[in-house]
């Protein structure tokens, strides 16, 4: 049974990118799973008006089963609106489909938008594959995300050992063939909590951490030119908090030379036309941390509601800091 978006209360992203990229500032994109992301994520959103795009990857749907995803969307409109956000803007995405048939699958249970990621495809190749989800959702009013360049890293089922920079001479004939309505690309962002080596990175005299390379903003720049005033998308965009890394290493954890972007960069990228940053690994750090140390400070607690409550809390703390100090997104969704 096809169900619309709008009877879940939800919104799609043309509105909120056309205001994003006038404005100056960027939409959180935050992955979720489980009960108590959403949680966090619908707090953090009612609690500084920040719009938000709940991103539901294809290793979340296998986890946590499409229909409960799309029942709990539904949910945190709902939960939204409890809390005091009269108007919730919400928006449900799947996050790198790598069919048509999982788009079309996502149109019909009710996602307000969907990514089709056909960036390891032949440039050809990849055009026809986005402009056949393009015409099956806009049917829909399903505003469509593609990309092109490819992301080093790995995050769920999407991995790539190196990457391949976007290359600007190609967006105006990619988005005039495709007609997408927003358009991720790949500037030296990447998957995962390791998104750089040592190698690539230089250390901090001071402190001994890794220092990554800077984003490529001369191609942003460049791509900005050929398509003034449309929505660019960043992925793997985490920061990777060195606190969260510390707290998981400190307590049993194992997780050597984690690195991810510099939150100035996503501040600079934030005020340009990217109108969308992608974060997941920084949720899964602050939930691993906030466990990790309760069970170090409680070794009776067996009941997960001890444990997650905390996780909950912490990661409703980060989503705030990301909204308020490196996305600007706050009080846009009055």
């Amino acid at each position: 049974m096809k169900v619309s978006f709008t009877d879940l209360g939800l919104v799609n992203t043309r509105e909120m990118f056309a205001k994003a990229v006038k404005g100056g500032y960027a939409i959180p994109a935050f992955n979720f799973n489980n009960m108590e992301q959403l949680q966090a994520i619908i707090q953090a959103c009612t609690e500084t008006k920040s719009p938000v795009i709940l991103q539901v990857s294809k290793g979340a749907r296998n986890y946590a089963n499409q229909t409960l995803l799309r029942y709990m969307a539904q949910g945190a409109v709902e939960y939204a609106k409890e809390l005091g956000w009269k108007k919730p803007q919400i928006v449900l995405h799947l996050d790198h489909g790598d069919s048509y048939e999982v788009c079309k699958s996502c149109v019909d249970f009710g996602f307000s938008s969907v990514m089709i990621d056909g960036s390891h495809l032949p440039y050809e190749e990849n055009v026809a594959l986005t402009k056949k989800v393009v015409k099956y959702a806009h049917k829909h009013d399903v505003t469509v995300e593609a990309e092109l360049g490819v992301l080093a890293g790995v995050e769920d089922e999407v991995s790539s050992e190196v990457s391949h920079y976007t290359k600007p001479e190609e967006v105006i004939d990619f988005v005039k063939k495709t007609g997408c309505d927003s358009l991720a690309i790949s500037i030296g962002t990447s998957h995962g909590a390791y998104k750089f080596t040592p190698e690539q990175c230089t250390r901090d005299e001071e402190t001994g951490r890794l220092v990554p390379p800077p984003l490529a903003f001369d191609i942003l720049k460049a791509i900005e030119k050929k398509l003034p005033g449309f929505p660019i998308v960043l992925h793997g965009s985490s920061s990777v908090p060195q606190e969260y890394v510390d707290i998981i290493n400190a307590n049993g954890g194992k997780l050597p030379n984690a690195v991810g972007i510099p939150e100035e960069q996503l501040r600079k990228a934030a005020k340009s036309a990217v109108c969308k940053i992608n974060i997941d690994s920084d949720s899964r750090l602050a939930m691993t941390a906030a466990v990790r140390k309760h069970f170090a400070d409680n070794p009776g607690h067996f009941d997960p509601r001890q444990y997650l409550k905390p996780a909950r809390e912490e990661m409703k703390k980060m989503y705030v800091h990301k909204i308020i100090n490196v996305l600007g997104s706050q009080n846009k969704a009055r």
